[in-house]
């Protein structure tokens, strides 16, 4: 079985928690795309974890874990994720985790132009995590980038970065007007923080290729969701790498291979971090509401994420982007704080009511037009383990979202940990 997770909407929808969850029944679980410019917090009977670069399956001791060959990978920053892991008793080995000798290291300069373009957009900016993702996945294409199996070979390494460095002084100092970058400070970074991974690097795509023909279930884990798709998103307000399921067994190493299993995830409200059209914001004191009701914080960055109510419009056209067989819905239990819950159930543009996604400035001009559902009477559900145990009211909320979206609901989040969750017939 060939499985991959995906979001539905703008990110941040509980996927980390979902494959948690899921990952005790595949032997692989596999980050196909992105880099830690997102993250997937995880609560489970070993804690309560955060995760940007490393695949979620990492925290059941069984599963083999691979860093594929569509991911960006800053070095210090995966350095400092497993050192953080380690400290609450998470191993992680050779054995257990696995990195694409393809992947793309993600350098110390590229998080500087992202910054330093960030700044110059000010008013503009496209809402960057200023982690690098766009300059990197933007050299990756210009043949420009250091890949990970590099770092077996140091000779060579050194120098292709002369070269690199030199053309990336071309931006840095005649662009933006900033000092250059040194060769040797880099090759030094190279050094200090890749010397550890030499022995986790090694050709993912044969590894992978062997364990499906061996009949091996493995898990395909995005990142984001297919609102911040490169090509399908909210474009420019995107990640820069293609986040929907069709580039799972690309972006994992094994284009040939097909899915068997689509699950997408996306919440019972919508939430939202970074920049770009968000059609079913809410704003001040409804805002504050729902923000702390669902801990809406980015796991990556710390910043609060806007919020409004469940959008169909949205939900529908992710649902067909991802090529979702079926879906998770988590955070149902959020939605108690409600007397009466909304639903935006279309948009309205240049006063004509829209039903389907639009693109570019029709988006912006897209207000969203809301319905009202009941509320569950601020009952607590996160006891409740079967969907005839939910309150009526939710019940009716689950069976409505499910066919406004067109597709099968087959697990309900009520709370966020591990065993808070519903499976349904």
């Amino acid at each position: 079985m060939l499985t991959a997770v995906v979001g539905i909407n703008w990110g941040d929808e509980g996927k980390g928690r979902m494959v948690d969850l899921f990952s005790s029944e595949y032997k692989v679980v596999v980050r196909y795309q992105g880099g830690n410019n997102a993250g997937h917090t995880v609560v489970n009977d070993r804690g309560k974890f955060i995760l940007n670069l490393l695949p979620s399956g990492i925290l059941s001791p069984d599963t083999v874990n691979v860093m594929g060959p569509g991911m960006v990978i800053d070095l210090e920053h995966l350095t400092n994720e497993i050192k953080a892991l380690t400290e609450k008793g998470i191993e992680i080995t050779p054995r257990n985790l696995k990195i694409s000798d393809r992947a793309t290291i993600c350098m110390p300069y590229h998080k500087l132009q992202d910054g330093l373009e960030e700044d110059r957009l000010g008013d503009k900016k496209y809402g960057s995590t200023r982690r690098g993702i766009a300059p990197v996945y933007a050299d990756k294409y210009m043949k420009k980038t250091l890949r990970m199996g590099q770092l077996l070979h140091p000779e060579y390494m050194r120098e292709q970065l002369e070269g690199i460095v030199e053309w990336k002084n071309l931006t840095l100092q005649k662009g933006y007007g900033h000092e250059g970058i040194s060769a040797d400070e880099m090759f030094e970074w190279l050094e200090k923080y890749g010397a550890h991974f030499k022995d986790y690097i090694c050709d993912t795509t044969l590894l992978l290729h062997d364990e499906i023909e061996a009949g091996k279930d493995v898990m395909f884990e995005a990142q984001l969701g297919a609102l911040r798709d490169i090509d399908f998103g909210i474009y420019p307000y995107t990640s820069s790498s293609s986040t929907i399921a069709a580039y799972a067994p690309v972006g994992a190493g094994v284009p040939g291979k097909k899915l068997d299993r689509v699950v997408g995830i996306m919440k019972a409200y919508s939430s939202c971090v970074g920049e770009g059209p968000f059609t079913c914001e809410f704003f001040g004191e409804e805002a504050e509401k729902l923000r702390a009701a669902g801990g809406e914080y980015g796991a990556a960055t710390g910043r609060p994420r806007r919020v409004g109510g469940f959008d169909v419009v949205a939900s529908r056209y992710g649902v067909m982007m991802q090529g979702a067989t079926e879906l998770a819905l988590t955070k149902l239990d959020v939605l108690s704080c409600f007397d009466k819950i909304p639903v935006c159930t279309a948009y309205e543009i240049d006063g004509e009511k829209v039903y389907s996604f639009p693109t570019g400035e029709r988006l912006n001009r897209a207000k969203p037009v809301y319905e009202y559902f009941d509320g569950f009477g601020g009952a607590d559900i996160s006891t409740c383990r079967t969907f005839d145990s939910l309150p009526k009211a939710a019940q009716d909320y689950v069976r409505y979202v499910e066919d406004a979206v067109g597709c099968r609901i087959s697990y309900v989040s009520v709370g966020a940990k591990r065993d808070e969750y519903i499976k349904m017939d």
